[in-house]
């Protein structure tokens, strides 16, 4: 793997060149950065962990039409993936109050919007990633309208899926921030869904408990990072008891 060119290095991937044109290989690190980079931990266990869920969510939403980067796992860290040329947005969908939100409008968390939100920021770590609007997007050029709202299309689509799929193992879905990319296939050019989803990237609570079970827990000093991730993974049926992997279906948690 270090005889291949590093194409790319973020604070939880780093891509490599693919083995074929129009590939990059994607390794998911142990770093569990927080608050925007600003607080770096080192978690073994995670980058394993992000990546069987990230495959097993990309798979589902394969299944459901949505076009997305991944091709395959090549092993317990490593995907491989289709070069795209990334959007520099980054498209957030809320479903109830929480972070920065609650923050700026004084709303309590968890507190269910009266619909879902979706939201633009401007990926850029020197100014931690500033909110902006479709205005924003179009005039200065990171997206025409059309791809504008293909990725909101997109993005809601996205949630309407994996907040059934995250209720249906007693996980409740409070927001989650994803990346899309240009890929050109027989000459058309498509947006499509890149980077990753996992509890990196998503705000997930248990609905009984409110117990946080995503990267928060390295934001606030809450409690074990892995346990947390590991249990993501065993109610969605990609994780025995005892660790080990599988890729069957989730496994319902009834609601009392």
């Amino acid at each position: 793997m270090n005889r291949r060119r590093r194409v790319f290095e973020g604070r939880a991937k780093v891509l490599y060149e693919g083995p074929e044109p129009g590939t990059l290989i994607q390794h998911f690190k142990d770093d569990a950065p927080a608050i925007n980079g600003q607080k770096q931990e080192v978690v073994d266990g995670k980058g394993v962990l992000n990546n069987r869920i990230c495959e097993y969510l990309y798979k589902r939403l394969s299944d459901m039409g949505i076009p997305n980067h991944f091709l395959k796992r090549l092993n317990m860290r490593e995907q491989l993936i289709q070069e795209v040329e990334i959007i520099p947005v980054g498209v957030t969908v809320r479903n109830a109050a929480a972070g920065n939100l609650s923050k700026r409008l004084g709303i309590e968390e968890g507190t269910a919007l009266p619909r879902s939100i979706v939201e633009f920021n401007y990926k850029s770590d020197d100014l931690d990633d500033p909110l902006v609007s479709e205005e924003h997007i179009t005039a200065f050029g990171w997206a025409n309208p059309q791809e504008s709202d293909e990725m909101m299309a997109l993005a809601l689509r996205i949630n309407d899926f994996l907040s059934g799929l995250f209720l249906g193992v007693g996980i409740r879905l409070i927001d989650f921030k994803i990346e899309f990319g240009r890929h050109y296939e027989n000459e058309i050019l498509r947006i499509i869904l890149a980077d990753e989803i996992s509890p990196d990237c998503c705000r997930l609570w248990d609905v009984k408990t409110n117990n946080k079970l995503d990267k928060d827990l390295a934001n606030n000093d809450l409690g074990e990072l892995v346990g947390a991730y590991q249990e993501v993974a065993r109610r969605l049926g990609i994780l025995f008891e005892n660790g080990q992997t599988t890729l069957k279906g989730p496994v319902l948690v009834k609601n009392d």
